[in-house]
């Protein structure tokens, strides 16, 4: 039976884990060629002159036999959603890790993970299913990211440090050593979380600090 990847997201991100695919598959670092998208808006590819196309919708597609999919959903929330509902009609999830990645010993990575050009995983690290560390993203020493995680790209996650499910960080933000990251917390780009960050809050500065509510 013939295999096919299938990539869950269509927008910004599924085109370019389309691109970093290309580039694993010609290092044998995948088992099967791309051979579209899913995703629920009908026109997300229009004007980029794609040979994949859509294949259908992320809400109701029915796996077949040798379908593999990736998850190239930004949005940790969507992601583990989206994810969720395939899996339950028997989607099988593959990771994607970039050949110029480093992936250090003794890391664990889960299912349906996506580490993109030069991202770099230490030792001793552990991941949870559908994280995706964006380019040039670092994961120090005995740290640990929960389900679900983005990281975008050149963020850095230092020695120890523990993100819950579904942390979401800009570009370039970081977490200093041993610090803990809420579920589903935002780090805003460029901010560096010095403390705990409470979960379902966003944090931004330097350090970084909670951001107010908006008032009435």
């Amino acid at each position: 039976m013939s295999s096919r990847i299938i990539i869950v997201g269509a927008g910004g991100f599924g085109r370019e884990v389309h691109a970093w695919a290309g580039h694993a598959i010609a290092s044998g670092l995948l088992p099967a060629g791309v051979t579209g998208f899913l995703d629920d808006r009908s026109d997300p590819l229009d004007g980029y002159g794609l040979e994949d196309k859509l294949l259908g919708r992320c809400s109701d597609y029915l796996p077949e036999a040798g379908d593999l999919f990736l998850c190239a959903i930004g949005d940790p929330k969507a992601k583990l959603q989206v994810s969720s509902g395939l899996r339950s009609r028997g989607a099988e999830f593959v990771s994607l890790i970039h050949p110029t990645a480093i992936i250090g010993p003794r890391c664990r990575l889960g299912v349906g993970c996506v580490v993109c050009p030069y991202a770099t995983v230490t030792a001793d690290v552990t991941i949870g299913d559908f994280v995706c560390l964006n380019a040039h993203a670092t994961v120090g020493h005995d740290a640990s990211l929960g389900d679900g995680c983005t990281l975008s790209g050149h963020c850095d996650i230092t020695g120890g440090a523990r993100l819950g499910e579904g942390v979401f960080m800009g570009s370039h933000a970081a977490v200093l050593p041993g610090v803990r990251v809420g579920d589903y917390a935002t780090i805003a780009a460029g901010s560096v979380a010095y403390h705990r960050v409470a979960p379902e809050t966003t944090a931004i500065g330097v350090p970084a600090k909670r951001l107010a509510e908006p008032t009435a």
